[in-house]
Order: C-alpha cells, then structure tokens, then sequence
C-alpha cells in the first residue's frame, strides 16, 4: 500500500487550515520559548549594530572604519568555529545558548557604561567589544540551529524554518527602527534595549525542559573539530548553496554602507537609516511567514538561484537609486530574496545531517554565514573607500548574478534538486 504523504495534505487543506497548521509547532512549550529567544536576540543585536555603525561612523566618517566593524565581529567567529560546533554537539545546547547571551547582554550594558561615561568615545574600545560579541555570537549561531532541530520532528524542518526566519524577519524590523527611535533618547538607550531584550532571551534558554542526550566529553580530536567540514566536502548540495551563499553576500551585501547611503546621498538621518536598516526585514517578513504557513516543497534548486539573481538585481537598483523611496523598494526585494535562499540553505543543511554532527556542520554552516555577513562589510567598506560608493554597490549586485551563473554549473545537484526534503534520505556520509 502505497504510504500517503501528509505534506500532500496539508497542501490541498483550506486556507484556515493551512494559517493553523502553520502555528501548531509553537504549542510545544519549548518552540515557543526557542522562538521568543530568537525574536529578542535578533531584535537586541539588530538594535545593537545600528547603533555601533552610527556610532562609528559618527566618530570617524570613514568608509573603511565602518568595514572594520564587520572584521571585528567575523574575526573571532573564525578562531570559534570548529571547536563551537563540536561544544553545540557535545554539551546541553539550552544552556550553551544562555551563557553566550548573557555575555552578550553583558557586552551591551558595558556599550552603556561607556557612552554614559566618556566625553569623547574611543572607536578602538568599541572594536574591543565588538570582538568579545564577536566570540560569544561565534557559538550562539552553530547552536542555534541545531537545537531547533532537535525540537520538531523531521518533517516539520521546512514549516519551523520558516516560521523561523519569519520570527527573526519581524524581529530584524522592530530592532534598527527601534534602535533609531531610541537615539531620540540618546546614544545610550539603543545599548540598553540590546541589554534588556538578551537578559530575557537567557532567561528562556534556561526554563526550557528538553533535553538533548549527552554525547562524548572525551578528548578533542583532530577529526572530530574537521568532522563537519568532511561532512559538507562530501555533500555538493549543502556545500553549494552555504557556498552560494557565502560569495553573493560577501560581495553584493551593502547593508553596511546604509549610514553613507542615508546620510551623504539620500540625507535622510538616523531615523531614515533605521528605516532603511528595516525594509530588508520587512520583505523577508512577507516572504518568510508565506514560507512558513505554505513550505516550500519542490524544484527548491531552481527556486534559490533565481531568488539570488533577484538579490543581485535588487542590488544594482539600489546602488544607481538617489531616490528614498526607489532606495526603499530594493532593500525590500533583496531582503525577500534573500529569505527564500536562507529558508532552503537552512532547511537543506538541516534535513540532510543526522542529528549527532548537526553541531559541527551548523558550525561550517554559522561560519560561512559569518564571514558573508561580516567580511561582506569589511569588502563593503574597503570598495566603497577605494571605488566610490555606487561602483562598489552595483559592481556588487553584478558579481552576485555571475556567481548565481557560475554555481548552476558547478553544482548542477544543487541546481537539480527538486525536493526541499528528500521523503526518504540516505544521510550515511563519511565525517572522519
């Protein structure tokens, strides 16, 4: 008897069936509370990076102060990386994610301390705690995601990241046009909402009840910290699209050079930055809560390169755009493009490792994030202080297109796959 896919029928289901379904994992206690940590630690830091990059920038007006930042954040994300994953599989995941909140939350009160205090702010203390973030972020990312996949069940791996990303996507919203309303209040205030937003969210870690089974705490070895880097080498798929994404973002993100944008060519201020900084969210929002209530089931391949090639379009408009408004409209589409890649990137890595090397391999995955996001600002700031401002956005949004190009015939399982989850996966794959 041929076994019938339930996916199919939440497919065919009516549409308040369908926004139901989609809500129904956060009756687990613990998804929910996974989910409010997410919300406010993506909210506090969002809050966080919009006011350490006008800061900076205010300090120093230097295209290539602001790139720092980005590489003062990624650097130490980079020393962490292989032993983060191999903490996130061997260690209480709950408890991890509370510890390196709390040092975040206590990074934020430090932001605080300091603006309250000096006369004039030192940018080199800022780098200094930019990295100590830098560090605790550095495990936060690898464990995040494999701790939400160990509280839903397989098949629900697409909808939850969905809802997911959605949760984050309102979250990155309220936190940069929050963190611009707050400097109304001064300098100060953006630090300390970070600081209140991340003492909850670690206060959720530590009341939730699931447990992850303890694994080895033995030794270290060599093949173990490398485990989640064979594991990928011999994955095309998930190797191609963290890969993908790595290069497109890293050379077509221009977030970071939101403050020039909104200060030298838009003149639009703190406020119109923040507003800025939130239309990516909005975009991804509306995309990533249609992901999450209709999951993405097939020709999921297809459907992440052409939302790349959108990204790069998106991102050429806005670097030629002197217009508030058409400026607006790009950052939208390129944050609804990149949700779509960030859902499938997500959901592939997730669905196609067992659950013991999660941690290593969300860690390669939380790394090429990061160097995309953080070194993406870095390469920002360094073309935009060597090119000019528009060339390094719309050299960027081309580079993104031709990689797109490229990766279609590098990785043509990538570009194949059809099922987002394969409904039977054969997940044997060497990691030593």
């Amino acid at each position: 008897m041929e076994r019938e896919d339930p996916a199919d029928d939440l497919t065919k289901a009516p549409a308040q069936r369908t926004w139901r379904s989609g809500l129904a994992i956060l009756a687990s206690r613990d998804v929910a509370l996974f989910m409010l940590s997410r919300f406010l630690w993506v909210s506090g830091t969002q809050a966080c990076n919009v006011a350490v990059a006008w800061l900076v920038y205010e300090i120093t007006r230097s295209p290539l102060a602001l790139g720092l930042v980005g590489l003062a954040a990624f650097a130490p994300k980079l020393a962490v990386a292989l032993i983060a994953g191999v903490v996130a599989d061997r260690y209480e995941r709950r408890l991890v994610m509370a510890l390196c909140l709390a040092i975040v939350a206590a990074a934020n009160v430090a932001l605080v301390l300091l603006v309250l205090s000096a006369e004039e702010v030192d940018v080199n203390i800022i780098y200094a705690i930019v990295v100590l973030v830098g560090l605790a972020t550095g495990f936060v990312a690898p464990t995040s995601q494999a701790q939400i996949a160990s509280l839903v069940p397989r098949e629900e791996l697409s909808r939850t990241a969905g809802l997911s990303s959605s949760i984050s996507q309102v979250a990155a919203i309220i936190g940069p046009s929050l963190g611009g309303l707050l400097f109304l209040f001064g300098t100060w205030a953006p630090f300390a909402w970070a600081a209140v937003a991340l003492s909850i969210a670690t206060l959720a870690n530590l009341v939730m009840r699931h447990l992850v089974r303890q694994r080895s705490r033995g030794r270290v070895s060599l093949s173990e910290l490398f485990a989640g880097l064979v594991f990928i080498r011999h994955r095309p798929v998930i190797l191609g699209a963290i890969s993908l994404d790595l290069l497109c973002v890293l050379f077509g993100g221009a977030i970071a050079l939101l403050p020039i944008l909104a200060t030298e060519v838009l003149q639009v201020g703190a406020s119109g930055m923040g507003v800025m900084r939130a239309m990516p969210a909005l975009g991804a929002m509306m995309v990533a809560i249609t992901l999450a209530l209709r999951p993405l089931r097939r020709r999921a391949g297809r459907m992440l390169f052409a939302a790349t090639i959108i990204f790069g379009l998106a991102t050429i408009v806005l670097g030629l755009s002197g217009n508030f408004i058409v400026s607006l409209t790009a950052l939208w589409v390129i944050g609804a493009a990149d949700v779509i890649s960030v859902v499938i990137r997500q959901t592939l890595v997730q669905a196609d490792t067992p659950d013991e090397m999660r941690g290593r391999v969300a860690a390669v995955n939380a790394l090429f994030v990061g160097a995309s996001n953080e070194l993406g600002e870095f390469e920002s700031g360094v073309a935009a202080a060597l090119f000019g401002l528009v060339p390094a956005i719309v050299v960027g949004g081309a580079a993104t297109i031709a990689i797109a190009a490229t990766w279609m015939r590098l990785f043509p399982t990538l570009r194949d796959r059809d099922w987002l989850v394969e409904p039977e996966l054969d997940r044997s794959a060497p990691v030593s």
